[in-house]
């Protein structure tokens, strides 16, 4: 799956058929970083929803995927490349809270996920299909900016 354009309602659609929030950042900036789509959905599978735990934001996970595959390092002493990386890392992070007020999708949304009883209040709330498709596209919308 090739992901040219993301827009909320793009992204509702995506959660309906089970593709979730990391992969559609990463597949998103899949090009730009220099991955295949295809790969660039498979190895961000397990990030969405906070990791299905509340933790750090599946957006923001696929943004950091995305700029690491772009600006990361892989061999000891690249120095500059991890100050590079580091400094786009930290000014994602910045511009999304200023956003949102944090990167962690239990605090995002107000409610943690891996507790079924919050699970409930998500469903119920409908915040899966009105919050998270709107951050999805924030965190493209920064990704943009920075790559």
């Amino acid at each position: 799956m090739k992901i040219e354009k993301v827009s909320e309602n793009f992204a509702k659609d995506c959660f309906i058929q089970g593709i979730d929030c990391s992969q559609i950042v990463l597949g998103y900036a899949a090009d730009k970083a220099g991955m295949d789509s295809d790969e660039a959905l498979r190895i961000s599978s397990t990030f969405g929803g906070g990791m299905w735990a509340g933790r750090t934001c599946g957006c923001v996970a696929g943004a950091l995927m995305a700029l690491g595959m772009k600006y990361g390092y892989s061999e000891p002493g690249e120095t500059e490349r991890k100050n590079k990386v580091l400094a786009k890392k930290a000014e994602f992070e910045q511009k999304f809270t200023a956003e949102y007020k944090s990167v962690v999708c239990k605090e995002i949304l107000g409610y943690d996920l891996s507790k079924p009883e919050d699970m409930k209040q998500i469903m119920e709330k409908n915040l899966l299909f009105t919050v998270c498709p709107k951050v999805v596209c924030s965190a493209c919308k920064i990704l943009d900016e920075l790559m």
